[in-house]
């Protein structure tokens, strides 16, 4: 198969590009013929934090494509269905094997760019707003990085809840992308002083709930945001170089502070029927995922680069040609 790979952490750089074995068909494996490769961000941190543990490693989280072979005890797919998956890693391929209980039946008339970007990014949101986040309607909510996949999969989610959604962006024009998306509130970070605005909108009292999806940056920031026996999610990172939380920084404000790996549940049939209501969602129209940019699989290096640098809208998409 064509595959991406890299041996030793570091920047996009350390990726190649070019032929590795195909994965082996375990009895309770789908083997995805990749189209589309949704870069996440949890792909860009592994690269530079986390040793691979096998080289040559192959990185990514998420793709979508058509069944090229199923394992002997697979029951839901056969070759020929189309579908998107989740695996820890391997996605960034022609060919992603994922557990059965990973992979996500595509609508037939769904575009498959579309749906190479639902797994990661709407369970995530789901997770660290309601599952974990309590988050009711009339209460409010801070979405650290609005402009990203998860950030504007949180958006929606949480507008159609009934919350109020205060976003941060880096700029005026990111911010306006977000109104018809049901941003109450925005704040550009790099402008405004995300705690003084957060008060200044809650009357003083401060957010029911911060999702972080930046690693802290501006942590400070958001405990000064959110109110008193409030919620803080620690969903994402965009570098290895993180902020920790003081032991009576939490006790001060009395904070509920919860860590959300969606991965971790992505096998659960909760899992299963809040990703087939997502799918059907996007497939109507009644939520969206803007895509920012696509490339070849052979470029992910500059593909890469553009989810670090670029301050990309949306997710950025890689087709295996």
């Amino acid at each position: 198969m064509k595959a991406v790979h890299y041996s030793r952490n570091g920047g996009p750089e350390v990726m190649e590009y070019g032929e590795l074995p195909d994965p082996q068909l375990a009895p309770d494996t789908v083997l995805i013929a990749v189209e589309w490769v949704s870069i996440e961000g949890g792909d860009l941190l592994n690269r530079t934090v986390t040793p691979p543990p096998v080289t040559p490693f192959v990185p990514g989280y998420q793709a979508a494509g058509t069944v090229a072979a199923v394992g002997a005890k697979v029951t839901r797919f056969a070759p020929g269905d189309r579908v998107v998956g989740f695996n820890w890693s391997g996605s960034h391929a022609s060919l992603f094997a994922v557990p059965e209980h990973h992979a996500f039946a595509v609508p037939e008339a769904m575009d498959m760019r579309l749906a190479a970007t639902i797994p990661v990014p709407f369970a995530t949101a789901h997770d660290a707003l309601f599952e974990y986040g309590g988050l009711e309607a009339g209460e409010t909510v801070l979405v650290q990085g609005a402009a990203g996949g998860v950030g504007l999969a949180a958006v929606q989610l949480a507008a159609r809840a009934g919350a109020t959604v205060i976003g941060t962006a880096s700029s005026a024009e990111r911010l306006e992308r977000l109104v018809p998306l049901r941003l109450t509130h925005g704040i550009n970070y790099r402008d405004e002083d995300i705690a003084a605005r957060c008060k200044e909108i809650t009357g003083g009292k401060g957010v029911d709930l911060v999702l972080d999806l930046a690693g802290g940056q501006g942590k400070d920031a958001l405990m000064k945001a959110v109110r008193a026996h409030g919620r803080y999610a620690v969903i994402g990172a965009a570098t290895g170089a993180l902020p920790s939380f003081g032991f009576f920084e939490l006790i001060r404000k009395a904070l509920q502070v919860t860590g959300i790996s969606s991965g971790r549940d992505m096998h659960t049939p909760r899992m299963h029927a809040l990703l087939a209501q997502v799918t059907a969602d996007l497939a109507s129209g009644a939520l969206v995922m803007p895509i920012d940019a696509e490339f070849a699989l052979s470029d992910a290096v500059a593909a890469h680069r553009h989810v670090a640098e670029g301050h990309p809208f949306g997710r950025v998409l890689m087709h295996v040609s």
